[in-house]
């Protein structure tokens, strides 16, 4: 836990100077965020996508080793990309990529390498790297995942800020549960029109 802590604030650092840039990206966007990886990073990838959705930035997870069999089709040209890879190599993140730039999709890269093929590509680079991973072999994506979740999560939380996101507009996202109990009252599972 130390290391994913420390992680977490070096990835603060990092990322402060470029955020912004990116903030103003999504928001002058016309259409969804499209937020794809693939691996661990795909799994992140997805939680962002979700995150952003529910909390009034239209999203959709696009996975990449699909969008290259068709899933692409997803992209318009008011969309707006996050891909994630944590070298910046990923063969089927970096096709992807090459494909939403040769449609005007700008794409804001999160890696560990600006310097990567995937940064390339990149209008905005998020730089999510860390010290080190906290399994014993210093191989699992441990503290990066947790990392480039907690971006994806600052964004979000920037995003939803900056529209002036309601506690009312989230009640409508997640009628049912706890969460929409405590927003929308007991027994509430409707949506109000």
């Amino acid at each position: 836990m130390l290391i994913e802590s420390r992680s977490i604030a070096r990835t603060a650092d990092l990322v402060e100077p470029t955020l912004g840039a990116a903030i103003t990206l999504i928001r002058a966007s016309h259409g969804r965020v499209l937020v794809s990886g693939l691996g661990k990073s795909g799994h992140i990838a997805r939680k962002i996508a979700a995150t952003l959705s529910s909390t009034g930035t239209p999203a959709q997870f696009v996975h990449a080793g699909e969008a290259l069999h068709g899933d692409s089709g997803a992209a318009t040209p008011g969309d707006v990309a996050i891909l994630i890879s944590n070298s910046g190599e990923t063969v089927e993140v970096c096709e992807f990529a090459n494909m939403l730039t040769a449609w005007g999709v700008p794409i804001i890269a999160m890696t560990r390498d600006p310097a990567s093929p995937l940064a390339f590509f990149a209008r905005v680079t998020l730089d999510i790297s860390v010290d080190g991973e906290a399994d014993p072999l210093g191989l699992a994506p441990t503290a990066s995942a947790v990392s480039t979740l907690a971006v994806g999560d600052a964004l979000a939380i920037a995003l939803m800020t900056l529209s002036g996101f309601t506690s009312e507009q989230f009640g409508e996202r997640h009628p049912s549960g706890a969460l929409g109990q405590k927003l929308l009252g007991p027994g509430s599972r409707q949506v109000s029109s």
